[in-house]
């Protein structure tokens, strides 16, 4: 059987359990905040990112969801300073330079509704 936690990851935490960049100023990690074993995140968060992060037991709905490969749609609620326009959308929708590479296409909409936040 798997298990999943959903866990509301901080800002300024690094989606993994242990800092693997030694030269790197400390970070918070998972497991600052999850003490529990053969748990694993299915998909990250930046460190500056904060929201909901799944981890699970079970490899291989890890791997499901984790992996590019699988093509899970994800959904993102962005928060940004200034105005959004038309041609920052059309970039979103086109994919954006990433240090790992051009990301995907996304769907993205502006919402203008302040009540949300």
């Amino acid at each position: 059987m798997s298990d999943l936690v959903l866990f509301n990851k901080p800002y300024n935490v690094l989606s993994q359990f242990s800092d693997t960049d030694p030269s790197a100023k400390a970070s918070q990690t998972l497991a600052s905040f999850i003490d529990l074993p053969n748990f694993y995140p299915a998909g990250r968060l930046d460190k500056d990112s904060e929201g909901l992060l799944l981890l699970t037991n079970n490899g291989q709905l890890q791997h499901r969801i984790a992996n590019p490969i699988m093509k899970m749609p994800k959904s993102y609620w962005v928060q940004v300073e200034g105005e959004i326009d038309q041609a920052a959308l059309d970039k979103l929708k086109s994919g954006v330079e990433l240090k790992d590479g051009i990301s995907k296409p996304a769907t993205a909409t502006k919402i203008n509704d302040p009540t949300i936040w």
